[in-house]
Order: C-alpha cells, then sequence, then structure tokens
C-alpha cells in the first residue's frame, strides 16, 4: 500500500481520489500526529466487510472447508446439466 503525508494528500486530493477508486488500491495517508488513515473506494470497502464477515462465522468457514475438501477428493456434489444452466444464465 502507498503511504503519503496528509499535507500531498490535501494538495492533490481530486487525483488520488480518483487513484484509488479507478485502481482499487487503497492509499495510506499519514498525519504528523501519528494516526493515519487509508483512503479507498467504497466498493472495495465493501467487499473488505463481505470478506472479514465470512472469516469471523465460524459455521461458514466450516462449510468452506468441508467443500474445499470434498472438491480435493473429487467426490463433492455434481450439478445436473439444468443447474449449471440456471447458474450460467444470471
Amino acid at each position: 500500500m502507498d503511504s503519503i503525508s496528509v499535507n500531498r494528500f490535501r494538495e492533490n486530493l481530486k487525483a488520488f481520489v480518483e487513484q484509488a477508486v479507478k485502481n482499487h488500491t487503497p492509499l495510506k495517508v499519514t498525519r504528523r500526529s501519528g494516526a493515519a488513515f487509508v483512503v479507498m473506494s467504497a466498493d472495495d470497502w465493501e467487499r473488505e466487510q463481505e470478506t472479514l464477515y465470512v472469516l469471523q462465522n465460524s459455521d461458514l468457514m466450516r462449510q468452506i472447508a468441508e467443500s474445499m475438501a470434498t472438491h480435493v477428493r473429487e467426490d463433492g456434489y455434481t450439478p445436473k446439466d439444468e443447474e449449471i444452466d440456471e447458474i450460467t444464465r444470471l
């Protein structure tokens, strides 16, 4: 993650915000007081929140681990052609 001073960020606010949104790269902005903040697009922030939710949910993590294990063993559920068609039409 790139890091810049709050003064440089303030001088080029529009360009840095556009860069964070367009390139999906967060930007750490440092302050003299030592406290820093991060600028990132709302879409990226929402994705991060969803990831944190999944990682903190032990039931979901167990389901993912079980699914991965059956996939590796190649003995998991195999969807029917109609189910694949329904999924790919989305």
